[in-house]
């Protein structure tokens, strides 16, 4: 198991990031959450095989259509063996 922590930013609030990112989590079955932060950016903890990972990232360069990404950052992290993906 391998877990990230990811930062996007850009327009990524107010364009259903979150839950989209969600639904994208649980079909690539990874753990973990989502949430807004209070500088416009969104931080993810996605945890999971780390190919299935990869493709999370890929999908958070373009996130939901109406999203302007701008960066994506990430970094691994110590795995927590969490269950589920929630919005927070």
């Amino acid at each position: 198991m391998t877990r990230y922590k990811i930062t996007v930013k850009g327009k990524v609030q107010g364009v259903f990031y979150r839950s989209s990112t969600q639904a994208k989590a649980k079909e690539l079955n990874l753990s973990g959450w989502v949430r807004n932060e209070e500088d416009g950016t969104v931080t993810i903890e996605a945890e999971g095989e780390e190919q299935k990972l990869e493709k999370l990232l890929e999908w958070c360069r373009q996130g939901p259509g109406a999203a302007v990404v701008n960066d994506v950052e990430y970094n691994e992290i110590e795995p927590k063996g969490v269950n589920g993906f929630e919005v927070r």
